[in-house]
């Protein structure tokens, strides 16, 4: 095994390789990273993953969860998992889907401490990436719209949201990784912990289920 100075110093690319050792790290891999702190337990490494991560991973919990407080209090567990049980994760896997894996269950865990809790509102969840205009209603590209044109995407979000919030968590989840998130169906299934094929029949399931939902709302676009 390397000595970590050497890991460092053959794992910096190429635009990276003239800057100190802190400064570099923004040009390292999640699994780089992960196996640095492992090696070395420093801690700009550490922080270099959790500000990687702060923002994406804490916007999917406060979605999952419908707090912020807890949200909050599940990223920290998350991260503090991290920490602790580093030194499990397998080399050749993908660090992403493993730390959602691990968020997910110690989501899960909240939620049965805490009881059932609503989701957030999509246009919520857009409100959390600092961008006012971020919503489903608003992220549709073409040409400035007509008030009318306005009002039937208005709509149309609405029905959207509504049908959402009355899919089984099972479905949620899927969807939210894969459409949300930008998961692969096989990084959903790392994340979740459940086989490819679920994944894609849980998918399958939810368009299914989304569609009948639109249809009994009449949102036949």
């Amino acid at each position: 095994m390397y000595a970590a100075t050497q890991y460092a110093a053959t794992q910096r690319p190429g635009a990276c390789s003239n800057r100190s050792f802190g400064e570099t790290l923004s040009c390292w891999s999640d699994e780089d990273l992960l196996h640095e702190y492992n090696m070395t337990q420093r801690r700009e490494v550490f922080e270099t993953l959790v500000r990687r991560y702060e923002r994406e991973l804490y916007n999917y919990l406060r979605y999952f969860l419908g707090s912020a407080d807890l949200a909050e209090d599940v990223f920290q567990s998350t991260f503090l998992q991290i920490h602790l049980k580093g030194h499990l994760f397998e080399q050749g896997r993908l660090f992403r889907p493993w730390l959602y894996r691990i968020a997910m269950n110690q989501a899960i865990d909240m939620r049965r401490r805490n009881g059932r809790l609503p989701t957030i509102s999509l246009d919520t969840a857009g409100e959390m990436n600092d961008n006012a205009d971020s919503s489903l209603a608003t992220t549709i590209p073409g040409p400035e719209p007509t008030p009318v044109e306005n009002a039937l995407v208005d709509e149309r979000a609405n029905h959207v949201r509504k049908a959402l919030h009355l899919l089984p968590d099972a479905l949620k989840q899927v969807l939210y990784l894969v459409f949300f998130e930008g998961m692969k169906y096989h990084e959903a299934a790392e994340s979740l912990g459940i086989p490819f094929g679920t994944v894609k029949s849980r998918i399958g399931a939810a368009v299914k289920k989304l569609n009948f939902l639109l249809a009994e709302e009449g949102a036949t676009y």
